[in-house]
């Protein structure tokens, strides 16, 4: 069984602590023997010390940034295969969003590994770092009008606008959604985080027109994202 990438959410701070789920998975992660990776040891080092974590455990950190991505992504990618789980950590905030782990996830998903994240509060922010699609720039667009001339409209424009585009739509039109945008960009590549943070969580990533074939008529809480 392959292993999961993680994304472990820091406070931006440094005074609040590591909220208790992702400290309790940490703490069950060292004692697995999965992969830390971090962006700086110096930081790492301090604030996995600040949490409350073991000292033990820093020797064996994984540095993963900007400057090491190159070298370690592919053997993260054979880990993760050979069944070893990876917890990516930054120096604060949230993994792979404006990060360089967001190759890391863009890999796992061609590579057919899991990803997920620990809890974090945002689902927009959440849903484009697991999404491992590029992002240094792109548009919110918000919830998609249920006004039936505006609402073909803006989903045209959406379709072949060239930015990468953030969806929202109620969860009872998710179905109609997908297939509106199946209509007018097929191959355009896209993610659908489906109940983000939640034990039925489910990603998908492809063609828009792949994601609406493995959608049923489900009824759940999404954000779709559209590619370059």
């Amino acid at each position: 069984m392959s292993g999961i990438l993680t994304l472990v959410p820091t406070p931006i701070d440094d005074i609040s602590p590591l909220c208790s789920v992702a400290k309790e998975a940490l703490l069950k992660a060292v004692e697995n023997g999965d992969h830390i990776y971090i962006e700086e040891p110096k930081a790492a080092r301090r604030r996995w010390l600040r949490f409350g974590l073991p000292r033990e455990a820093i020797e064996n950190f994984v540095v993963y940034n900007e400057h090491t991505r190159e070298d370690q992504c592919q053997k993260a990618v054979r880990d993760l295969k050979s069944g070893k789980n990876i917890f990516l950590m930054s120096d604060c905030g949230l993994p792979a969003f404006c990060d360089p782990g967001v190759e890391l996830v863009e890999l796992c998903h061609s590579a057919g590994l899991r990803v997920t994240s620990m809890p974090f509060a945002n689902s927009i922010a959440l849903a484009v770092a697991l999404s491992g699609i590029p992002h240094n720039k792109f548009i919110f667009e918000g919830f998609v009008s249920n006004k039936k001339p505006d609402r073909s409209k803006e989903i045209k424009r959406m379709a072949h606008q060239k930015e990468v585009t953030i969806i929202m739509d109620t969860p009872y039109r998710l179905k109609k959604l997908l297939e509106e945008f199946t209509e007018h960009c097929p191959d355009r590549e896209a993610f659908l985080g489906l109940e983000l943070n939640k034990s039925t969580e489910k990603l998908i990533k492809g063609p828009i027109s792949y994601i609406n074939s493995h959608v049923e008529n489900e009824k759940k809480e999404f954000i779709l994202i559209l590619g370059l």
